[in-house]
């Protein structure tokens, strides 16, 4: 407890920068009280509509509220969602001045509409295509200004068109030659560009489709995961131990929702760290806490083991709570205690 507390109160020294794909989340809630006379839906009687950060916003939200100080590189439309967004994280002091706009792009929204706790229907907005080149340009060259000023880079990759390889390779190359921190919430397609990073944070899904999308090779020219068997708890761990070795990653945790997670090191064995979680409302955006705690606990010079642990208890308590949401180190000291 005590190492564990003098990790979580250096997170004030925290410098990080979250690049990725920004998203604004809009909850709108209300009652269900009868079916609607031109189709056999229910008619939501609206009550309340909020918007918080999401997707690569909501990670720096988690390291903010955690005490870190945290600068996002992502891009949004022009239009009335960017200016909303951009409000949103104002009030929570996030260091904005790496969001680009992009004229003719949607700023990506996911609208979850709620009949007291219940979801009734999800509406996304949202464009996908590549960045332009000219654009792409101006965010390596805001990296390369700046990679000296943070203490780990976090990649946030939602698959929305940010997160691309020509930048991914030189972002990689950049805070590698400065000796950042580089961790990595991963899409499943983009795996083999994940190359030397510190490490990834992929779910039980994720890994399955990873491993069978990159296809390793044993000295027999045969795949080292049978594709057509299901995906066990042993395959995670084999599935572990080749990508981690496949990509020279530092560690590699695996988030297993109520299982828990498993942490694999370089030169060193699997620790398998079970859940924590009291109870659980919505486990949305909780891959979002996991690697926000779990970067800023090795900013502050935990091991990877003790970040895991850390990441862990995180995760336990935003499962808890309803809708995209954060935690505070107050909360993580509490529970751990």
């Amino acid at each position: 407890m005590i190492k564990l507390k003098s990790i979580i109160n250096k997170f004030n020294r925290a410098k990080i920068l979250v690049i990725g794909d920004l998203i604004l989340d809009e909850y709108i809630r209300g009652s269900v009280e009868r079916i609607s006379p031109e189709a056999p839906v229910p008619v939501l009687w609206a009550k309340k509509r909020t918007f918080v950060p999401g997707g690569t916003a909501n990670v720096a939200n988690n390291i903010r509220s955690l005490g870190g100080e945290v600068t996002l590189l992502g891009v949004t439309g022009k239009d009335a969602n960017s200016r909303i967004l951009l409000g949103e994280l104002k009030k929570r002091k996030i260091n904005c001045k790496g969001v680009f706009v992009e004229p003719g792009r949607h700023t990506t929204v996911k609208t979850r509409i709620l009949a007291g706790h219940q979801q009734v229907v999800r509406v996304d907005w949202e464009h996908t295509h590549p960045l332009a080149k000219e654009l792409n340009s101006k965010i390596l060259k805001y990296i390369e200004k700046n990679i000296r000023l943070f203490d780990a880079v976090i990649v946030e990759d939602y698959g929305k068109g940010v997160i691309n390889v020509p930048l991914l390779e030189r972002l990689i190359q950049l805070a590698k030659a400065h000796g950042k921190i580089i961790t990595v919430d991963p899409k499943e397609e983009n795996f083999l560009y994940y190359r030397g990073v510190t490490s990834i944070t992929p779910n039980r899904k994720e890994l399955e489709n990873a491993i069978r999308n990159l296809k390793i090779k044993d000295e027999t020219n045969r795949f080292k995961v049978n594709n057509d068997k299901l995906f066990t708890d042993k395959d995670v761990d084999e599935a572990s131990r080749q990508i981690l070795k496949y990509l020279n990653l530092d560690s590699i945790l695996v988030t297993l929702g109520e299982q828990g997670m498993k942490l694999f090191q370089k030169g060193g064995g699997a620790a398998y760290i079970p859940t924590v979680a009291q109870e659980v409302f919505d486990v949305s955006g909780a891959g979002d806490t996991v690697i926000a705690a779990f970067t800023l606990a090795l900013c502050a010079g935990a091991s990877k083991l003790e970040a895991a642990h850390i990441a862990n208890f995180a995760a336990g308590i935003v499962v808890g709570k309803l809708g995209t949401a954060v935690i505070t180190s107050n909360e993580l000291l509490e529970r751990i205690k």
